[in-house]
């Protein structure tokens, strides 16, 4: 498995599927605005849509998850990628808010989950050199839909209307995700052979599912990515709105989206090399430290170049810290049950995420402006550094590396295997 360069394929696959997934989901922000004109539907309305997603993700990234663990990636992925495109049409042909947010906050939310979790726990177990980088890089790929999908949604309503534009990316989804969903492959060590035959060399592999999720370890790292989440959640769904009610044009505003992608790009490979170097915990707790701070800065910016510092900071910060969670999840838990550990952490960094763009509508729409965004952003940042610090992984002598205790034990991380 280690010497299998398909293992590179699986990487491409799924950095390119979250991309266009995530991508379709977070262009909600771009249209939000066209969206409340058209329709006269309420910011707080439309912003709604966006939270019953991240609830709907959450719920379902669990269920996706564990039915990856039993049937393998690809029918997951499949199922979700078709799912995705019917729902992105059925949305831009809603006539009321209400059918709105049922059908892209739901639909599209739910099937959204099909691809993280399962593609994530794929990716984990074609790997047991390079992990940390692989996971960095998938990452990374998701990462890029602020600049490449959000500016694709701004060029098309800038040209259509926003329905046009919704339904042109549904078909973008259907085009370009099914047929990259027949490329996954379930990893060579969960093959029923190859579990059975080494199940020592997992990490707490006597541990029953049960008591996986019954662990202060998978507890902590709940509560942490939902109080991870709902920190940056705000700050990425209303910034482009708090941007253009301070004059910046739409298109200008959009590229600071942009700008925090490009930053989380950098900062997921640089976060993943420093976990290797100091260990993955102590990079997430400093990460989520800076991530609060990060996010209140938003609340000083006024003129574009105020944003794009702002961005820059915090997209690298809050992109970061993300992919270390999968780290920490594959160092402390078994193979066998990786989607459903880390469906369960996405489902809570989901229901963090939807915390924000419901709390930024009634922000805006009680006060006319988003400062008190950024004010309790930063406060739920400094909770979600408080949570980190009392995160203890299982003993080292109880996580014995899954390769059989090579040069990867530990963190398993990509630089540990390369230095």
């Amino acid at each position: 498995m280690a010497n299998s360069s398909y293992r590179w394929v699986i990487v491409a696959a799924g950095g390119l599927l979250g991309c266009i997934a995530i991508g379709s989901m977070f262009s909600l922000p771009v249209f939000l605005l066209p969206i409340s004109r058209d329709t006269g539907w309420s910011v707080t309305g439309v912003s709604s849509a966006m939270t019953i997603g991240f609830v709907a993700l959450a719920l379902a990234s669990l269920a996706w998850g564990s039915l990856s663990d039993r049937w393998g990636p690809r029918p997951v992925v499949l199922t979700g990628s078709v799912v995705l495109a019917a729902a992105l049409a059925l949305a831009s042909r809603a006539t009321s808010l209400i059918e709105f947010q049922l059908v892209f906050g739901l639909v599209v939310g739910g099937a959204t989950a099909a691809i993280f979790a399962p593609m994530m726990a794929c990716v984990t177990g074609w790997f047991d050199t390079h992990r940390s980088l692989a996971v960095s890089l998938v990452s990374a790929g998701m990462g890029m839909a602020p600049m490449t999908m959000a500016p694709f949604a701004a060029w098309l309503v800038s040209i259509y209307d926003w329905r046009t534009s919704l339904l042109i990316i549904a078909a973008l989804v259907a085009i370009v995700m099914i047929p990259v969903a027949l490329l996954v492959r379930r990893a060579p060590a969960m093959e029923v052979g190859n579990i059975v035959a080494s199940p020592g060399e997992e990490p707490q592999s006597e541990m029953s599912l049960r008591q996986a999720v019954r662990s202060p370890q998978f507890i902590t790292l709940l509560l942490t990515n939902f109080f991870c989440c709902a920190t940056h959640s705000g700050p990425i769904f209303h910034t482009v709105s708090y941007a253009v009610s301070c004059g910046i044009p739409l298109i200008a505003a959009v590229s600071i989206y942009s700008v925090e992608g490009l930053a989380g790009m950098g900062g997921r490979i640089v976060f993943g090399f420093l976990g290797d170097w100091f260990g993955a915990k102590r990079v997430l707790v400093c990460g989520l430290l800076a991530q609060a701070f990060g996010a209140l800065g938003y609340f000083f910016a006024r003129d574009l170049s105020a944003f794009y510092a702002a961005a820059v900071l915090f997209g690298f910060i809050y992109a970061g810290v993300m992919p270390l969670y999968a780290v920490l999840a594959r160092e402390n838990f078994p193979l066998r049950m990786m989607g459903t550990i880390i469906g369960g952490t996405a489902m809570a960094g989901s229901l963090g995420m939807a915390t924000g763009p419901l709390a930024g509508g009634l922000i805006r729409d009680a006060s006319g402006g988003y400062g008190w965004l950024y004010i309790g952003a930063w406060g739920i940042g400094i909770g979600a550094f408080l949570i980190a610090l009392t995160f203890k992984p299982f003993p080292k002598a109880l996580r014995a590396d899954n390769a059989g205790g090579g040069p990867d034990r530990g963190l398993a991380t990509p630089a540990a295997a390369s230095r």
